[in-house]
C-alpha cells in the first residue's frame, strides 16, 4: 500500500468508508453515468490513497433506479428494492473501471451473489483487500430490501472497522435546513447523533445514524464537487465539511 511518509499533510484516518450517491455519478445530466464525473472522483481518491489511507466505497443507485419511488408508484416494495440494488452494482462496476484505468487495484464485493461480475461480500476478505492497499467497492446495499445504501454504508463501515464514514454531497456540510431552498439555513460544523435524530437533520436515515451512534462511528459530510475537498477533510483542514459524533470528532 502507498506510504504516507515525507512532508505534507498527514491523514487523520487510517481506514475510511466513502459514501457516494448514485445521483453524484450522473453529473449535470441528472441520470445515468457521466464519465467525466467518474474520472474526477478517481483523481480525488488518488489524493488520499497516495497518503496510505485504506479506502472502501459504498455507492447508491438513484441515477439508474430508485426503489422507493417505484414502490410509491405501485410496484412491490421488495421487488423495487432489489432492482435498486442491481443499479448499485452497475454503478460499482463503472466506478471500478475508471479507478483501474487510473491505476488502482480494486475489488467489487456484492451483497447479492453474482460471481460473473463481483466477489461475494465476505468481511474478512474485504479487510484483507484494504490491508493490501486495494480499493473495495461495496455494491447491492445490505442485500436486503427495506434498507437504504446509507444503512449499508453504516453497516459496512462498522464491520470493517472504518475510522469514519465520509458522505459526499452537493453542499459543504450539514445545515439547519435545506440550503438549496432556505437562504437562512446555517451550517453546523459539528452535531451529535442525538441532535441529528431529534432535529430531523438530513444526514443519513435514522437506521444508519443509530447504527453509527451505537458503534461510535463518526460521519463526515462534505462537498465532493469542490476539487481537493476529499483530501482536505481527510487531513483535517479547518472549515471543510461537518461531522456527526458523540463529542468532537476524532479518529478511533
Amino acid at each position: 500500500m502507498a506510504g504516507s511518509g515525507g512532508a505534507g499533510p498527514k491523514p487523520k484516518y487510517k481506514r475510511l468508508l466513502l459514501k457516494l450517491s448514485g445521483e453524484a455519478l450522473a453529473g449535470e445530466q441528472g441520470y445515468g453515468i457521466e464519465p467525466a464525473v467518474l474520472e474526477r472522483i478517481a483523481e480525488e481518491v488518488r489524493t488520499i490513497h497516495d497518503l496510505g489511507v485504506e479506502i472502501a466505497i459504498v455507492v447508491g443507485g438513484g441515477n439508474i433506479f430508485r426503489g422507493l419511488q417505484a414502490s410509491a408508484s405501485g410496484m412491490d416494495r421488495a421487488s423495487a428494492d432489489y432492482m435498486g440494488m442491481l443499479a448499485t452494482v452497475i454503478n460499482g462496476l463503472a466506478l471500478q473501471h475508471v479507478l483501474e484505468k487510473a491505476g488502482f487495484v480494486t475489488r467489487v464485493q456484492s451483497a447479492l451473489e453474482m460471481p460473473a461480475v463481483a466477489e461475494p461480500y465476505i468481511r474478512r476478505r474485504a479487510m484483507r483487500h484494504l490491508e493490501q492497499g486495494r480499493i473495495v467497492i461495496f455494491a447491492a446495499g445490505t442485500g436486503n430490501p427495506f434498507f437504504t445504501t446509507d444503512t449499508a454504508a453504516a453497516l459496512r463501515g462498522v464491520e470493517i472497522g472504518a475510522d469514519v464514514i465520509l458522505k459526499a454531497t452537493k453542499v459543504d456540510g450539514i445545515y439547519s435546513s435545506d440550503p438549496m431552498v432556505d437562504s437562512s439555513a446555517v451550517r453546523l460544523p459539528h452535531v451529535t447523533y442525538i441532535e441529528v435524530l431529534n432535529r430531523g437533520l438530513r444526514v443519513m436515515d435514522t437506521t444508519a445514524i443509530t447504527l453509527c451512534m451505537e458503534n461510535k462511528l463518526p460521519i463526515g459530510v462534505f462537498n465532493l464537487d469542490t476539487p481537493g475537498n476529499l483530501l482536505r477533510i481527510v487531513t483535517g483542514a479547518p472549515g471543510v465539511g461537518s461531522f456527526v459524533g458523540g463529542t468532537e470528532p476524532s479518529a478511533r
